[in-house]
């Protein structure tokens, strides 16, 4: 398959060099020094599974760059996508098929803007990697799994020939008929987890172990869970009470990609996360308390860490 792959950094160097070594045309498209490195010696991935070294040439510097393309995986921070969308535009054939494996619950609304529905498909990823250094990506542990599906439950045959190839790569992968709802699921997690560890400044084990903070943990997924049923998401209402219980079987310096960067200065998915669970709530008139506080506790954290006022 002709693959795309906007975002070179854990996510999309680790599935795109996975499938790229199992035979697949796969195009990356990075910037900034992680484009100089891959450009100048290739992008190395390091796995439990396996070392992958993907040629220098497999690297461009901008959609515009691209030549067209079965699928594309975009893999890029939630802030940059409207303006990939709208690169896209003249990539994006009638066959196409456009799979984010970004956060949140709404970056597909958000490439549908410009794109047309058809091409856009629901997709998750559940893995932990991230850029070690430039042209370096690392992937931590064995998990490695990729789920996607059009949001109208039909599998087109790109889709299939998608899941082929990543079987065939070795990447754990399946095509689900409620993607949405997956979606949902992984979202309801990724808010408690990203917004307590956050705003508590500390991992998993932390939060879960004293009362309170594990009191702030259930109520922001459970905040989470009740804007998706009342967006017409078919998430069980004890949804928010399973996750906690997942959350005690989980290493206890775990931590969330949030905390990570707001530890680093970054920019941070704030308005996506916790921010986005306060906004969709005011849209379906569900109250959301905790993910307010939270959103607005680490808002001077949004851009980056702070300066000094003057």
């Amino acid at each position: 398959m002709r693959i795309a792959v906007v975002g070179a950094g854990g996510v999309g160097g680790y599935f795109g060099a996975r499938l790229a070594a199992a035979g697949d045309d796969v195009t990356f498209v990075a910037r900034g020094r992680h484009l100089a490195a891959i450009r100048e010696r290739g992008l190395l991935v390091r796995s439990p599974l396996g070392d992958l070294q993907v040629p220098s040439d497999a690297v461009v510097p901008t959609i515009a760059d691209l030549g067209p393309v079965d699928l594309v995986l975009i893999t890029v921070k939630l802030w940059d996508t409207e303006d990939v969308a709208a690169q896209l535009t003249h990539v994006v054939g009638p066959d196409t098929r456009v799979i984010s494996l970004q956060n949140g619950v709404h970056k597909d609304e958000t490439l549908r803007k410009v794109l047309p529905r058809e091409s856009v498909v629901g997709g998750a990823c559940y893995i932990s990697a991230a850029i070690q250094e430039p042209g370096v990506v690392v992937h931590n542990g064995t998990m490695q799994k990729l789920v996607f599906g059009a949001y109208d439950g039909q599998a087109s045959e790109v889709l299939q020939e998608f899941l082929r190839r990543c079987l065939e790569a070795g990447i754990d992968a399946e095509i689900s008929d409620d993607i949405e709802r997956l979606i949902w699921e992984k979202f309801v997690f990724l808010v408690g987890l990203s917004g307590a560890t956050s705003v508590v400044r500390r991992p998993i084990g932390v939060i879960r172990g004293n009362p309170r903070s594990r009191a702030l943990l259930h109520d922001l997924m459970a905040e989470a869970v009740a804007v998706g049923r009342a967006a017409g998401v078919q998430l069980d209402a004890g949804y928010a009470e399973d996750r906690l219980a997942f959350c005690d079987t989980l290493p206890a310096a775990m931590t969330s990609s949030m905390h990570h960067d707001l530890t680093q200065g970054n920019r941070l998915e704030l308005p996506w996360l916790s921010g986005g669970v306060a906004e969709l709530g005011e849209r379906f008139g569900v109250s959301t308390p905790r993910n307010r506080t939270v959103a607005d506790a680490l808002a001077a954290y949004e851009s980056g860490t702070p300066t000094a006022a003057v």
